[in-house]
């Protein structure tokens, strides 16, 4: 018997909040408001986040993201972009073998 394995929107998800990839005036007036000298003073988040691939943002990028909050209503965070520095961008067969929770050492 053949099985179809759905495809799953992840941005559409309940729990993932909104994700945007800034223009580049959006982001220099971030980094100006936020004071930071460099994209890379802001938190990171790695190329290979499936949220940031879904998005389809690169590094050197910097995402918006909006988390709503019962307490607070909704709150504003930044990302800066970055390389997957353990290897690389991995394929999304290595993405699952990390998430099953192997680990070295």
């Amino acid at each position: 018997m053949i099985k179809y394995m759905r495809r799953i929107n992840i941005l559409e998800h309940e729990l993932v909040p909104k994700h945007r990839v800034l223009s580049p005036e959006e982001a220099k007036d971030v980094l100006k408001k936020l004071g930071c000298s460099s994209p890379a003073d802001l938190p990171w988040i790695s190329a290979s986040d499936p949220v940031v691939k879904a998005i389809k943002a690169k590094p050197g990028d910097i995402i918006e993201i909006i988390r709503k909050s019962p307490t607070a209503g909704s709150s504003v965070f930044y990302r800066y972009v970055v390389i997957d520095l353990e290897g690389g961008e991995e394929s999304e067969e290595a993405g699952e073998e990390e998430e099953s929770g192997e680990e070295e050492g």
